[in-house]
């Protein structure tokens, strides 16, 4: 009897998501088990209890799926639970972090997509509003290694983007700026340089109003992901996919989600059908956001 698919779901958390569970089981694995309070620490033991039990060809139907809230933490947990294998005795592992990773990645990509006939990302000025949350930080990251000029804004003060940028920084070493935004005249500042406005803010919380988007006359792309009234960005709509606002490119949150859906399942199943170990971070994400908005 062939033996069963089985995705071992480690989070930091106290408890993991329901919406990475269905995912993983609609993407084929056969059974999700899920483990909470599982840190920096215990990643490499728990890998190495999770990959000797089951022989080399029962490894290749066994998975890691890392969750939590830290993107920079999952990121470090991956790197860990790689390092643990034993050859032949591996498994694959996936990264996502409260959806930080697909999300962020399908927002890149459908920016990217979006001025690709002006250049792309390359050089352009990046503002990710709402990055030093999970998302908002990997977008951050994606779009800075796609040679953007990157931004993070703190909306009460600087310090709290100040510290998202130097872990990013002592992480990967990618120069990405902070400024304050607390302030309207910093905002207005902020806005009136921005080429590409990412808005990745809490639910509901509304960053730019009509007032802002008149300042912003270099804006080619404003992207949100917060589905929840009133939108990040005002004028935005939740299926907007590409649809002119002012003189940019409107990209609701649905058209980005549906981006994200396909590339968190197309992970889920590449780790299921591999015959080698694969590693999903954010940067593989990004890979197949690109492939899916192509």
């Amino acid at each position: 009897m062939e033996k069963p698919y089985l995705l071992h779901f480690a989070t930091p958390a106290n408890r993991v998501s329901p919406f990475d569970v269905n995912m993983a089981y609609d993407a084929g694995w056969d059974a999700v088990i899920p483990y909470a309070g599982v840190g920096p620490d215990e990643i490499a033991g728990f890998t190495q209890d999770a990959i000797f039990s089951r022989g080399p060809k029962g490894a290749r139907r066994t998975g890691i799926f890392i969750g939590g809230r830290d993107a920079l933490l999952a990121h470090a947990m991956l790197e860990a639970a790689r390092l643990a294998m034993v050859p032949p005795f591996q498994v694959s592992v996936f990264a996502d972090p409260s959806g930080a990773y697909t999300t962020a990645a399908a927002m890149v990509a459908k920016a990217e997509h979006a001025v690709a006939g002006r250049g792309g990302l390359n050089g352009r000025r990046v503002t990710v509003f709402g990055g030093t949350g999970p998302v908002g930080m990997v977008a951050a990251i994606l779009a800075a290694q796609a040679g953007a000029r990157v931004t993070i804004p703190g909306h009460d003060g600087p310090a709290r983007a100040e510290a998202a940028v130097a872990a990013i920084r002592a992480r990967l070493g990618l120069d990405i700026r902070a400024a304050d935004a607390a302030s309207e005249a910093g905002k207005d500042a902020l806005i009136a340089e921005t080429e590409v406005a990412l808005c990745t803010a809490k639910a509901g919380v509304r960053v730019l109003d009509e007032r802002h988007l008149a300042l912003a006359t270099g804006l080619l792309v404003a992207a949100d992901i917060n589905a929840v009234p009133p939108s990040g960005i005002a004028g935005i709509g939740v299926m907007d996919d590409g649809v002119a606002l002012g003189g940019a490119l409107a990209i609701g949150p649905l058209a980005i989600g549906n981006v994200k859906y396909k590339v968190q399942h197309g992970l889920l199943q590449a780790m299921r059908t591999t015959e080698a170990p694969v590693y999903l971070g954010f940067a593989e994400a990004m890979a197949e956001a690109r492939r899916h908005v192509g």
